[in-house]
């Protein structure tokens, strides 16, 4: 059923779902990118297609709360850590995708896991990432330096291990200073992110974790551009927590950056809870996606908390450049004690979950929104 549904969106996208990323992990200093092994010669190059759509996915906050972890470790056997389970209801929209992104909030090393307020989460994670079909992740949050360089390090050898690309935070100044670029169907991607904010603690050096300001991300997209990348994806971890509508400095800099012809697409999260898709300079702007997976409910947080959204960019790209042309989001709901991630849609055949899927999905829509550029999957609960 969700792989059906997950095909009728991409249809009526105008995309196909037969895309790949091609590429190796991205976190040591002999660079960032990511293309094809296979070279045509410049006599034999095959004839580029007028237009190539491309669908990229985006997500909220992997936010691994000691109750998480310590579900993994029961769903590991008790001697393991598998988190794979918890995303298993969504991976086919991750595996039926272009290019799937993702956003991983809190530090991983092999140190004991502690949760809130100082993270460390088991670096099991990356594998069940790579698992699930991320094929790369944003590593700049609120909780990046809460283990300091070390947790920075630790986190890009984990991902590297289970081959996922990154980008965000950084063992060196030279790792930094390369975009991600990654090939999807002929098309070289570029992949920034930045956070706002990390908790008041300071980087251990100035390349350790990106952050938010305005010319340095404009100088890094214009430098991707320069390296051969058509669409730039900026991810940013930005807002006022648990607030749905966009902070004022949300506001200036989407209103910077998509001023900018070198930016294709801006996606957000870190506020916990939804927040709206909106046209700003004629681009669509995915301020929050919520988190994708928590341990936050209405005893500590507000009720939103425990929804978010996987948002679906329909990117065209031609030879009048790239731009976002339609974006599905997948509502989605965690279930407790299992952090299941379900997407809202089994509603209609979820006798257990039913009630609290529908409320979920009715929340995300009424705050992410929709329109001619903007649908929720499914577009309505039967």
């Amino acid at each position: 059923m969700l792989s059906g549904v997950l095909v009728l969106a991409i249809t009526a996208g105008g995309c196909t779902a037969s895309g790949t990323t091609v590429g190796r992990a991205a976190g040591n200093t002999a660079g960032h990118q990511a293309s094809s092994t296979a070279v045509a010669s410049p006599s034999h190059r095959p004839s580029q297609p007028s237009s190539v759509q491309l669908t990229v996915e985006a997500s909220g906050d992997l936010l691994i709360h000691s109750a998480v972890f310590k579900r993994a470790l029961v769903d590991g056997g008790g001697h393991a850590y598998n988190f794979a389970p918890m995303f298993a209801k969504i991976k086919p929209y991750i595996q039926g995708v272009d290019l799937a992104l993702c956003h991983v909030e809190t530090p991983m090393t092999p140190s004991t896991p502690t949760g809130y307020p100082t993270f460390n989460t088991p670096p099991a994670l990356a594998t069940a990432i790579r698992q699930t079909g991320w094929r790369a992740c944003s590593t700049a949050a609120t909780h990046t330096l809460d283990q300091g360089q070390r947790g920075v390090d630790d986190t890009i050898r984990a991902l590297d291990s289970a081959g996922v690309l990154h980008t965000g935070s950084f063992s060196s100044a030279a790792a930094q200073r390369t975009p991600l670029i990654m090939t999807v169907k002929g098309v070289r991607v570029a992949f920034l992110a930045y956070t706002e904010l990390t908790n008041g603690i300071p980087s251990p050096h100035p390349w350790s974790v990106n952050r938010t300001n305005a010319a340095q991300i404009l100088a890094d997209a214009h430098r991707a551009r320069v390296d051969g990348a058509k669409v730039v994806i900026v991810n940013l971890h930005w807002g006022d927590e648990n607030v749905a509508q966009p902070s004022s400095f949300q506001l200036a800099l989407a209103s910077k950056l998509t001023r900018s012809p070198d930016i294709t697409a801006v996606v957000g999260q870190h506020v916990h809870i939804v927040q709206p898709i909106r046209i700003i300079n004629g681009k669509l702007v995915v301020f929050g996606e919520g988190n994708l997976i928590s341990n936050q409910t209405s005893a500590c947080c507000p009720t939103a908390a425990q929804d978010g959204m996987i948002v679906l960019l329909t990117i065209t790209v031609d030879s009048h450049g790239a731009r976002v042309t339609f974006i599905h989001y997948v509502p989605i709901w965690v279930r407790h004690p299992d952090f299941v991630v379900l997407p809202t849609g089994l509603a209609s055949t979820d006798r257990a979950d039913a009630a609290a899927l529908r409320a979920s999905y009715k929340r995300t829509v009424a705050v992410a929104g929709h329109g001619p550029d903007i649908q929720p999957i499914p577009a309505q609960l039967p």
